[in-house]
């Protein structure tokens, strides 16, 4: 079929580009700027602004929501939102089958701006007159890696023993869209997360022993609503199927 992806530069979208052409499907892609790709049909579009996305859906048949702009305040709610909702009525009146759109584990549960928004794009999606399906995903690896490379400027490691974490690959995730994008709209929001749940301990000492730092770990509890949250368990699901690859396997895939 034919699919649009937003977001398709990002993380994710540089998974599921490559994945949803080896499932067959005519790929195109949305950018503020020109971009050019084997095999994926690249066209300018700003969902900030609804310039091109009117052209973009023409023939479209599925649309992979990846696109999103966290921690930029108002153009974050340009993004998340109201362009969530020019990219839903573009869709609508272009007849698309499908809007799959990918949030994140936890956003109902955890009182974080950033995940009000996503909540917010999720019930534009629903309420969109557009066959729809949303997979929440747990944090990414490159999050993670990406947190620990700054916690480490510090002389100790400071992590709160009761928040447990499941990051999971992109490329699982992508892997899960593509089958979502056979299966057609569920009308249903799915969680997916990674292989396994890590609490502080072993998340950090792996990341340590792959990147050959030393450094004492200093547990913590973190205060606050949030690190409550956290601590719930939100950042986690127990659905499944999970993916496959894990934490181990990506620090040592990316040493």
């Amino acid at each position: 079929m034919k699919v649009l992806v937003t977001g398709a530069s990002g993380t994710l979208g540089r998974a599921v580009l490559p994945r949803l052409l080896v499932e067959g499907h005519e790929v195109v892609a949305i950018s503020r700027r020109p971009r050019a790709g084997d095999d994926v049909t690249w066209l300018r579009a700003d969902l900030a602004t609804g310039a091109g996305l009117s052209d973009a859906v023409v023939g479209v048949e599925a649309v992979v929501h990846l696109a999103s702009a966290p921690y930029k305040r108002d153009y974050t709610t340009e993004v998340d939102v109201h362009g969530t909702r020019r990219l839903a009525s573009a869709a609508a009146a272009a007849g698309v089958g499908h809007l799959l759109y990918v949030s994140i584990v936890g956003i109902d549960k955890i009182p974080f701006g950033y995940y009000r928004t996503k909540l917010a794009a999720e019930v534009i999606v629903r309420e969109s007159g557009v066959g729809w399906s949303i997979l929440r995903a747990t944090q990414f690896f490159q999050l993670m890696d990406l947190a620990l490379s700054y916690a480490a400027k510090l002389p100790v490691m400071l992590g709160d023993p009761g928040i447990a974490g499941q990051p999971v690959d992109p490329r699982d995730v992508a892997d899960r869209i593509a089958r979502r994008l056979s299966a057609g709209p569920s009308g249903s929001i799915e969680e997916y997360g990674g292989p396994e749940t890590m609490g502080f301990d072993d998340g950090v000492r792996a990341w340590l022993s792959a990147r050959g730092k030393r450094r004492p770990l200093v547990r913590v509890t973190v205060p606050g609503k949030l690190a409550r949250a956290f601590r719930g368990g939100h950042l986690t699901t127990a659905a499944q199927p999970t993916g496959q690859i894990t934490w181990r396997d990506w620090l040592a895939e990316h040493a």
